[in-house]
C-alpha cells in the first residue's frame, strides 16, 4: 500500500462528526467487539457508540475499579477483563481466555497508548512508548489471530496519529539504548509503528476477507495528555498562558464524541472494501502530506508510515523481539 493510494474517498463526514453520527445508518446488532483503552478518553466514547448500537463490547482494563466507575454509565453490553499492555503475560492470559469464549471477532480496536512520557523500560526491556503503543498490540493481535481470521470482514483498527510525521522507525535504536531519550521521537516512532501495524496486518488478513486500518483521531484533550506539564503545552500551542484552550485548540481540537469518530468510520465503513491497510482522519482516507504549507505538520500522511517494505520490515523485527520476549 503506497502513499499513492491514500486517496479520499469524499465520506460525507468532517472532523467534528460524532461517532454516533457515523454509525447512525449502520446495522451492527449481535457484533463483538475489543476496544482496548476503552474506559478512557476517546476509547470510552468508541465504546459507548458501538454498545448503542447493539455490539458486545469487552474492554480489556488494568484498573477494574476505574473502569466499573466510568463505564457505569455506558448503556448496552460491555464487559471488563483484566490486561495490562505492558505485561506479556497478561496479555497472552487475555487473549487465551477471549479464544476459548469466542469463535469470532468482528472488530478489534487497538485505542488504548501513552504519549510523550518519561523514559520507562517495560516487557524484556522495551522502550515503554514502542513496547505499549506498538508492542502490546503486536502481542495482542497475533494471540487473537486464530478468531480474526475465523470470518470475513473482520476489521482491525490501529490509532496512529499525526505525531507520526516526527520520526520513522529508528531502525538502528528502536528501544534508545544507544542514544539519549527524546519523548517525542519516542513518541512519533510508536505512532508511525501503528501505521506500518495495520498496512502488514492487511496483508494478513486478506485471504480470510479481513481488513487493518490506521486512524489519527485529532486532537483531543485526554488523558492521554497526563504526562505534559502545562508550560509545555502553552509552548505547543495548545494553551494560552492563564492555561486555558488556546484560539488554536479551540478551532482545531475535537471532544472526545468527536475523536472516536474515525475509528468508527474505519471499522464500520464500506467505502473501505477493497482499500487495506489505508491511513484515516476526520472520517475519510487521509491524502498524502503536502509538500509545504500550514497543514503539512498537521494533516495527511507521510511515505514513510505507508510503506510496504517498512511494513513487513517492522512486522518481523516485532516477531522476533516477541520471541524473545
Amino acid at each position: 500500500m503506497a502513499v499513492s493510494e491514500q486517496v479520499p474517498t469524499q465520506s460525507g463526514f468532517h472532523a467534528k462528526s460524532s461517532g454516533a453520527e457515523v454509525l447512525a445508518d449502520i446495522d451492527l446488532a449481535g457484533k463483538f467487539a475489543i476496544v482496548t483503552g476503552g474506559y478512557s478518553g476517546i476509547g470510552l466514547e468508541t465504546v459507548r457508540a458501538l454498545a448503542a448500537k447493539g455490539v458486545s463490547v469487552l474492554v480489556p482494563v488494568r484498573s477494574p475499579e476505574k473502569a466499573a466507575a466510568t463505564l457505569a454509565d455506558v448503556d448496552g453490553d460491555v464487559t471488563t477483563a483484566v490486561m495490562d499492555l505492558a505485561d506479556l503475560t497478561s496479555v497472552r492470559r487475555f487473549a487465551a481466555d477471549v479464544l476459548k469464549a469466542r469463535g469470532s471477532i468482528d472488530f478489534l480496536i487497538n485505542n488504548a497508548g501513552i504519549m510523550a512520557c518519561p523514559e520507562a523500560r517495560v516487557g524484556p526491556g522495551w522502550e515503554s512508548q514502542f513496547g505499549v503503543n506498538h508492542m502490546g498490540h503486536f502481542a495482542l493481535t497475533q494471540a487473537l489471530m486464530p478468531s480474526l481470521i475465523s470470518q470475513a470482514g473482520t476489521r482491525v483498527v490501529a490509532l496512529s496519529s499525526t505525531a507520526h510525521k516526527i520520526c520513522g522507525i529508528r531502525w538502528d535504536d528502536i528501544q534508545f539504548s544507544d542514544t539519549p531519550y527524546d519523548k517525542w521521537q519516542a513518541y512519533g516512532q510508536a505512532k508511525t509503528a501503528n501505521a506500518l501495524f495495520a498496512n502488514a496486518l492487511s496483508r494478513r488478513l486478506k485471504a480470510s476477507g479481513g481488513a487493518a486500518f490506521s486512524v489519527h483521531p485529532g486532537g483531543i484533550f485526554t488523558p492521554l495528555q497526563r504526562h505534559l506539564p502545562q508550560e509545555e503545552m502553552i509552548a505547543l500551542g495548545w494553551l494560552d498562558e492563564n492555561g486555558d484552550l488556546s484560539e488554536l485548540a479551540k478551532q482545531g481540537f475535537k471532544t472526545p464524541e468527536q475523536g472516536c469518530s474515525t475509528t468508527l468510520w474505519a471499522a464500520s465503513s464500506a467505502l473501505l472494501d477493497g482499500k487495506p491497510g489505508v491511513y484515516c482522519e476526520n472520517c475519510d482516507i487521509a491524502a498524502p502530506t503536502e509538500a509545504e504549507g500550514p497543514l503539512a505538520r498537521y494533516a495527511g500522511v507521510d511515505a514513510h508510515a505507508c510503506d510496504d517494505d517498512a511494513a513487513e520490515r517492522l512486522w518481523a523485527v516485532s516477531e522476533a523481539l516477541l520471541a524473545q520476549a
